[in-house]
C-alpha cells in the first residue's frame, strides 16, 4: 500500500488536489505493509512511553489477550506478515482482523480517474488507464482525491464465495460492446483487486472453493493475478488476513497446502484463561445500560455463574468441543438473565431488580442452538437436558467459593423434618424472608453470600443459597408452572 512518509491524522482530507502538489509536499509512496508497521511502532512507542498498557490502548476492546495473543499480532505486524487468526468460534478472529485499519494513515492519496475500478497510487498506477494518465499529463494537471482508511477494509465470509466475487471475471457486457476479450477493459474487478492498496480479510478460510484458494496463494506469492489465464496482470498491493477453525484448518485437503505456506504468521486464539476477563467480555459485549426506568443491580456471583455456565460447557463430554462454545453463549445467557429480572422489575415495580438463579430457567431460550452435542458422549440427552446438566454443574461451582461448609448440615436437616420453601422468578423480593422464616439458618448462609440488605439482593442470595445446596445434592428440586420447589432429598 502506498501512504505518507508522515500519517495524516486529521478527519478531513487534505486540501492537495494535483500531482504537482503532491509530490511537493513531501509525500512518498510505501506499500500498506510498510504503513502498518511504521504506524502501528509510532503508536507502541508512544504507549511504552506514556506508561500505559500495549494491548489496552493499541488494540481496544480485546480483553484477556494481553499475555497471549496480541504480542504475537504485534510480532507479524512488524515483520509484515500476512495473517490467519487460528481459533474456536467466539474468540474474537473477526474482531482482531478489524482492527487493523486502525493502522493505517487517515488518509492517503489516488488518482481522481473516472471509471477506474482501484484506487491508484499516484505514483504506481497498476492499470492501463492509471499509467496512460500519468505518462500523458502534466503533474499540474493529474487530479487527486483522497481515500479514506475506514474504506480501505473490505470483509466477506467464504462460504459461497466464487473466483469471479474475490478475483474477477470477464464481463460479457463489456464484450458485447466491442471490447476485446484479452484486453484489460474487458475484465470485472473482484474484492480483493478492488482493495488494491487496503487490507481484505476472508473468514472461515477452509470453507472457501479451492480453485479461489489457488487464486489467493497466487496473490500470496507474485503479489500478482491473473484472469481465465488471459495475459493481463496487476502488481496487486493488499494485506491479506484470514480466520479459520483448527477443526477444520487442519483437516486434509480444507486447505491447500500451497495456500498455509504463504501465509506469513498465525495467531493462535483461545477462550478467556481467567473467569474475570471472560465475565469483563461478556458485559463489554451484551452492552446493556443496567440503568434508566428499570435499573438492574447484578450480584457478582450471578455474573460467575453465567461465565461458569461457558467454562462448564467447554469441558462437558456432551458438547462437541471440537466445534467450541462462543463467548456469545455468554453474552446471550447474560442477556436473558437480565432482561428476566427487568421484566419482574416492571410487572412487580421493584427498583432495582436484581438477578436470581430462577431467572436462568429462561437461558434454554438463548442457550439451545448455540452448543453443538457430542453424540457420543451425550447419547440420547437433548440439547435442553444437556444445558440443565451444565447449569447444575457451573451453580455447584460457584456455591462452593463463596458459601462455607460450615452451617450447610443443620439447613439439610431443617428440610428433612418436611420443611418447602417455593420460589420464582415472578415472586416477590419481599415475600422471600417470610418463606424462609422456618429456616432461618439458610436466611443467613445468604448473608454470607453477599452482606446487603436491599430486599431485592437478599432474595437473590438466598435463592442462590438454595439452589447451591441442590446442586450440590443436598435438597431436590422440581419446578412447574415458573415456580421451583426446594425440599428433602
Amino acid at each position: 500500500m502506498q501512504t505518507a512518509t508522515k500519517p495524516m491524522k486529521s478527519d478531513s482530507p487534505p486540501t492537495i488536489r494535483t500531482l504537482d502538489q503532491l509530490l511537493e509536499s513531501g509525500w512518498q509512496s510505501r506499500t500498506v505493509k510498510e504503513e502498518l508497521r511504521a504506524n502501528f511502532q509510532r503508536q507502541l512507542a508512544a504507549a511504552s512511553s506514556a506508561g500505559e498498557p500495549a494491548g489496552s490502548s493499541l488494540f481496544p476492546g480485546i480483553v484477556g489477550y494481553d499475555d497471549t495473543v496480541l504480542p504475537e499480532l504485534a510480532t507479524a505486524i512488524i515483520a509484515g506478515h500476512d495473517l490467519l487468526f487460528l481459533g474456536e468460534k467466539g474468540q474474537g478472529k473477526s474482531r482482531l482482523m478489524r482492527t487493523l485499519p486502525r493502522f493505517l494513515d487517515s488518509w492517503i492519496p489516488f488518482l481522481d480517474l473516472p471509471g477506474c475500478p482501484v484506487h491508484e497510487d499516484p505514483t504506481r498506477p497498476i492499470t492501463a488507464a492509471g499509467k496512460a494518465l500519468v505518462a500523458s499529463t502534466p503533474p499540474e494537471r493529474v487530479p487527486i482525491l483522497w481515500w479514506h482508511r475506514s474504506k480501505r477494509y473490505a470483509e466477506r465470509l467464504a462460504p459461497g464465495t466464487k473466483f469471479a466475487d474475490l478475483i474477477g471475471e470477464i464481463d460479457p457486457a463489456k464484450l458485447a460492446l466491442g471490447t476485446s476479450m484479452g484486453a484489460e477493459e474487458a475484465l470485472h474487478f473482484g474484492l480483493v483487486l478492488r482493495m488494491h492498496r487496503g487490507i481484505f480479510a476472508m473468514n472461515e478460510l477452509p470453507d472457501l472453493d479451492e480453485l479461489v484458494q489457488v487464486g489467493l496463494f497466487n496473490i500470496l506469492e507474485e503479489r500478482d493475478v491473473q484472469i481465465r489465464g488471459y495475459p493481463v496482470s496487476f502488481d496487486l498491493d493488499v494485506l491479506l488476513a484470514f480466520s479459520a477453525n483448527p477443526s477444520t484448518y487442519n483437516r486434509s485437503g480444507k486447505v491447500i497446502p500451497q495456500l498455509k505456506d504463504r501465509i506469513g504468521s498465525t495467531i493462535v486464539t483461545h477462550y478467556p484463561k481467567e473467569r474475570d476477563a471472560g465475565i469483563a467480555i461478556t458485559r463489554q459485549e451484551a452492552g446493556l445500560d443496567l440503568g434508566g426506568d428499570a435499573p438492574i443491580i447484578v450480584p457478582p456471583f450471578m455474573d460467575r455463574v453465567i461465565e461458569e455456565i461457558s467454562i462448564a460447557a467447554r469441558r462437558s463430554k456432551f458438547v462437541d468441543q471440537a466445534s467450541g462454545v462462543s463467548a456469545r453463549f455468554s453474552v446471550s445467557n447474560w442477556r436473558t438473565m437480565v432482561a428476566s429480572a427487568r421484566r419482574r422489575g416492571i410487572q412487580l415495580g421493584e427498583r432495582p431488580a436484581v438477578p436470581r438463579i430462577s431467572d436462568l430457567a429462561h437461558l434454554h431460550a438463548s442457550a439451545i442452538g448455540k452448543l453443538e452435542l457430542d453424540l457420543m458422549g451425550s447419547h440420547q440427552m437433548t440439547e435442553r437436558q444437556v444445558v440443565d446438566a451444565i447449569l447444575a454443574e457451573a451453580v455447584a461451582t460457584v456455591f462452593n467459593e463463596y458459601v462455607e461448609e460450615h452451617g450447610l448440615p443443620a439447613i439439610a436437616e431443617a428440610f428433612s423434618k418436611g420443611v418447602r420453601v417455593e420460589v420464582g422468578d415472578l415472586v416477590p423480593s419481599g415475600e422471600y424472608l417470610a418463606r424462609l422464616r422456618s429456616i432461618p439458618e439458610a436466611w443467613q448462609k445468604a448473608f454470607e453470600v453477599n452482606n446487603d440488605s436491599q430486599p431485592a439482593v437478599r432474595a437473590s442470595c438466598a435463592e442462590f443459597v438454595l439452589a447451591g445446596l441442590w446442586a450440590t445434592d443436598r435438597l431436590s428440586r422440581t419446578t412447574r408452572h415458573g415456580r421451583t420447589a426446594y425440599e428433602w432429598k
